[in-house]
């Protein structure tokens, strides 16, 4: 219930922000649309309410992740483009097993979506039971699972750890 609280608070301000007319109409149309979203959906937004209003998860979130996801993406789309300039292609695709101990589905959502948006490499499959994410790898380096979880999750994960667990 809680979970369709806060969903409908939010859909609420974001309806009011982007329809921004402080009208009655507006807000009362408003008003059933975000009750609408909350009712079909409530249950797939929010699982854990009480995270939200912590301040430290949102500065952490700004201030530490997205600089480390913006410079892991650099440096990922210049080797990308290294290999496809460089003559002979060095490339060795393949598939391995990234091990991570994040457990709610937003954290592994977040850390899924890094690696793929991240080029180079792309979330195949995630086992949430046992914590495994199977990525495919431009040139995979190893097919060790540790030292595979370290080359491609060990700049995310504790810095999601942090901000979703």
């Amino acid at each position: 219930m809680t979970g369709r609280i806060v969903l409908f608070v939010f859909a609420f301000v974001v309806w009011a922000l982007l329809s921004w007319v402080p009208d009655t109409q507006h807000l009362v149309v408003g008003v059933f649309i975000a009750a609408f979203v909350a009712l079909m959906t409530g249950d797939l937004f929010v699982q854990r309410p009480h995270i939200l209003p912590n301040l430290v998860r949102y500065l952490r979130f700004c201030f530490h992740y997205v600089p480390v996801f913006v410079w892991e993406c650099l440096k990922a789309n210049f080797d990308v483009a290294y290999r496809v300039v460089h003559p002979r292609l060095p490339i060795k695709p393949g598939i391995v097993k990234v091990k991570t101990e994040l457990t709610s589905d937003v954290a592994l959502t977040f850390l899924a979506n890094s690696i793929t948006l991240t080029p180079g490499t792309m979330t195949v499959d995630i086992d949430k039971d046992q914590g495994v994410l199977y990525i495919h790898w431009i040139d995979a380096e190893t097919v060790d699972t540790a030292e595979a979880t370290k080359a491609v999750a060990g700049r995310f994960e504790p810095i999601l750890k942090k901000i979703f667990e």
